[in-house]
């Protein structure tokens, strides 16, 4: 079973003042962390070992792993002098994934058992696919809880694109299975995977799954007040 990482560097800026004192990922919905509600998620699927980075009150998270116990054999990759972004942060352990694709993972959705299917759909056409360098999971803007959020992209015929920005309708949901290789033309320290991204997309090689599960998404203090009030079958 391949490996995960989960993005938990971040400042969590739009969650502010809540993220002043605690980082975004130890925020709870539904009387669970979301850090916690995705590490189940991820054990669920039936993988056993999981990288995650911090930098923003990152200590906080480190023991927190420590104390929770958790079943996956979980790394801890510390962004001390500054936040490397999220294409950076991957590239800096990216050693801890050998040569072997990975799983990518924002804590920000609220993912539930119904994701199981998907990704299970995503992991099997990624390994019977030798040519697949990066599939992502994205959902029609129109299936977002927060009706604020614009689409990141187009999918067409499994491709993903965005050449026209005017009109993007659909929304990365924050999960990804990738191979290491696709970092090996950056350089730079800190960047963002949109960088990987769109050099993908110029290749035609950014492979896109398109999500029918409604999409709850931490992605602001209203969102994540009003998605704290919802009970969820997990």
């Amino acid at each position: 079973m391949i490996k995960a990482m989960i993005l938990c560097a971040g400042f969590g800026k739009r969650l502010q003042p809540l993220t002043t004192k605690r980082p975004k990922p130890l925020l709870k919905i539904d009387n669970r962390t979301l850090l916690s509600n995705t590490i189940n998620f991820l054990e669920k699927f039936g993988i056993t070992q999981a990288v995650i980075n911090v930098h923003h009150l990152g200590e906080q998270i480190v023991d927190y792993v420590e104390k929770k116990n958790f079943n996956l054999d979980i790394t801890i990759i510390r962004e001390e002098e500054k936040i490397l972004d999220t294409g950076g942060g991957v590239l800096n352990a990216i050693e801890n994934f050998s040569k072997e694709p990975f799983l990518i993972i924002n804590p920000d959705t609220i993912w539930n058992s119904s994701y199981l299917k998907e990704l299970k759909i995503i992991y099997e056409t990624f390994i019977s696919n030798k040519k697949s360098k990066c599939f992502i999971l994205v959902v029609d803007k129109n299936k977002s809880f927060d009706k604020k959020l614009k689409g990141d992209f187009n999918l067409i015929n499994n491709f993903i694109d965005r050449k026209d920005k005017t009109n993007l309708n659909y929304i990365y949901t924050g999960l990804q299975i990738i191979k290491p290789e696709v970092f090996s033309l950056f350089n730079e320290k800190v960047f963002s995977i949109n960088k990987v991204w769109d050099q993908l997309i110029d290749n035609h090689e950014l492979n896109g799954i398109e999500s029918d599960i409604d999409f709850l998404h931490v992605s602001s203090l209203d969102i994540y007040k009003k998605l704290s009030e919802k009970k969820f079958r997990h």
